[in-house]
């Protein structure tokens, strides 16, 4: 997959460049695996905003993506798609009794291609095991946390772990954050790395892009004033965050809580299973 410039024709479009669509193989998605995705804006159930600076963009469908198969699993691939939902591609397979469904692509996977899952399955790109059943070292994506509850580890385009060793009824795997932690052995995860690898080098080119995705402008707080945000007031002049008559020490949300250097992740019962933290490296 690369990236495809745009003929500058405006000078939105002379920054802007788009993903590469060749390798996908049908824009008809399959009815069955639809869903109406109604837009919330960020509201919750009361109406109230939850999460800021969200509202409007394009409409879409959201696409019923299975992140587990089940045992001896055999199907086919017919179609590499497009999904709005997600930076990945993600394959159509269509199984024995002539049903479908959607899994996510790897960088290799190709029309005709078979996924298998189970023991007996030939190790290759797109194929599903236990982490028991997969090779030391092997790149893997879209990993179960808790056994049969499906994947939810590394499912975004370019991404994959590494499975590192194991020991004790768990396998060590190396995340793309550089996180190394400790998963049960008997949860699944398939083989291969994600597609759509450039999707991170898309240069979106002008505002509007940002809107068809759901995504509204929002307000540094440094340029409000003193009562509307702890960045905000000061005696002329432009300034930046921290220090100052109206600042305090530190950089604050809107509603005074400390957004740099302070822990957001205090006794999780699962930080015993991490083995190396992200951070780690950063702290040389």
């Amino acid at each position: 997959m690369s990236i495809v410039n745009l003929n500058p024709t405006s000078p939105g479009r002379r920054g802007k460049t788009t993903q590469d669509f060749s390798t996908i193989t049908s824009k008809k998605p399959v009815k069955s695996l639809l869903l109406i995705k109604k837009t919330k804006s960020g509201r919750n159930n009361q109406g109230r905003i939850t999460t800021r600076h969200q509202g409007g963009g394009a409409k879409k469908f959201y696409r019923l993506v299975s992140f587990s198969l089940e045992d001896g699993f055999k199907g086919t691939i017919e179609h590499i798609e497009y999904d709005p939902n997600r930076s990945a591609r993600i394959a159509r397979v269509k199984k024995a009794d002539g049903s479908y469904v959607y899994v996510l692509a790897t960088s290799d996977m190709k029309q005709g291609q078979i996924i298998k899952t189970g023991e007996d399955a030939p190790i290759e790109s797109g194929n599903r095991f236990m982490l028991k059943n997969i090779p030391i070292g092997s790149s893997i994506h879209n990993i179960e946390l808790s056994v049969g509850k499906g994947g939810q580890l590394v499912r975004s385009a370019g991404n994959s772990a590494q499975l590192m060793g194991r020991d004790n009824g768990y396998a060590q795997v190396r995340l793309p954050s550089g996180e190394v932690r400790l998963i049960n052995e008997n949860c699944q995860a398939s083989i291969g790395v994600l597609g759509n690898e450039q999707h991170q080098n898309v240069k979106l080119g002008k505002a509007g892009s940002t809107r068809h995705r759901g995504i509204r402008p929002s307000v540094r707080g440094v340029v409000m004033n003193a009562v509307d945000h702890p960045h905000g007031g000061g005696d002329g002049g432009r300034h930046g965050v921290g220090g100052g008559k109206n600042h305090g020490s530190a950089p604050k949300t809107p509603w005074g809580q400390k957004t740099l250097g302070f822990k957001t992740r205090t006794r999780k019962k699962s930080d015993k299973f991490i083995v190396r933290s992200r951070h780690a490296s950063k702290r040389k």
